[in-house]
């Protein structure tokens, strides 16, 4: 399998990955750096994955799906207005020998999916394209969910294998972990991997994929039932005291954050 991210919008990644004549692509919001590389590498688009219904997800779809016919798998309860395969939590389908299984992850949005591909014969370490859920040291904003969804969405997450590398779909990380310092302060974990970070964005690199090892030791709300964490959010939301509130208070403080 080879994985790529390719740029678009201000912060955005489309995932591709391919088999040196086929592709599929994960949440492309503009058709036009997929229409370029599968040009330039002479591939076939055989699939479009779409994990929720926001605009700089699903815009290049229908140009996509026109252009090339590729199937469209997307969530089953949410709409994204064009005809495709709905998905809904552990079904299963292959897409170039790779065996994909969905997972339900309300919260963002009512609807939002995850699609996890598990090592085999062609593909040695796990994947997760999980879309504005999990994002390297944060996670999406709840717009259509609720915190207790969110919560357990994160959790569900949080199980996957921890070589599972994840495939968000924001280059947030910098400002994610600007975040999770302020925080949990002593984490040294995060103190070291932000350094890393620093690096290759001032180079222009990707910091993305992360993977579940990595999030559960540097992302606040993963770690949000920590004796840290606890004690931070606590002392800022004195009212907190449930662990739903106070991940609900982690993630209004990020909502306010500057």
């Amino acid at each position: 399998m080879n994985l790529i991210p390719l740029p678009a919008f201000s912060d955005n990644y489309i995932w591709m990955w391919h088999n040196d004549s086929h592709a599929v692509v994960v949440d492309p919001g503009d058709a036009a750096p997929v229409l370029q590389v599968l040009q330039d590498k002479h591939l076939k688009l055989s699939a479009i994955l779409v994990t929720h219904h926001h605009a700089d997800h699903v815009g290049g779809v229908a140009q996509l799906q026109q252009a090339t016919g590729a199937i469209i798998y997307a969530p089953a309860n949410e709409d994204i207005g064009l005809a495709c395969t709905p998905c809904s939590q552990d079904q299963i389908f292959n897409l170039l020998g790779c065996p994909i299984r969905v997972i339900e992850l309300p919260g963002h949005t009512s609807g939002h999916i995850a699609f996890f591909i598990d090592q085999h014969f062609q593909q040695p370490t796990p994947i997760v394209f999980c879309g504005d859920t999990l994002f390297s040291a944060g996670c999406g904003r709840i717009f259509e969910g609720t915190p207790a969804q969110m919560l357990n969405s994160l959790d569900k997450l949080a199980q996957l294998p921890n070589q599972t590398l994840v495939c968000c779909a924001h280059e947030y990380t910098l400002s994610n972990m600007k975040f999770a310092a302020a925080v949990d302060p002593e984490n040294i974990d995060l103190l070291t991997t932000q350094k890393k970070c620093i690096h290759l964005r001032e180079h222009k690199l990707p910091t993305l994929p992360s993977n579940i090892e990595l999030e559960k030791k540097i992302n606040p709300f993963l770690r949000s039932r920590t004796q840290p964490l606890i004690d931070s959010i606590t002392k800022a939301f004195p009212q907190a005291q449930t662990e739903i509130e106070r991940f609900a208070a982690l993630r209004e403080w990020k909502n306010q954050f500057k």
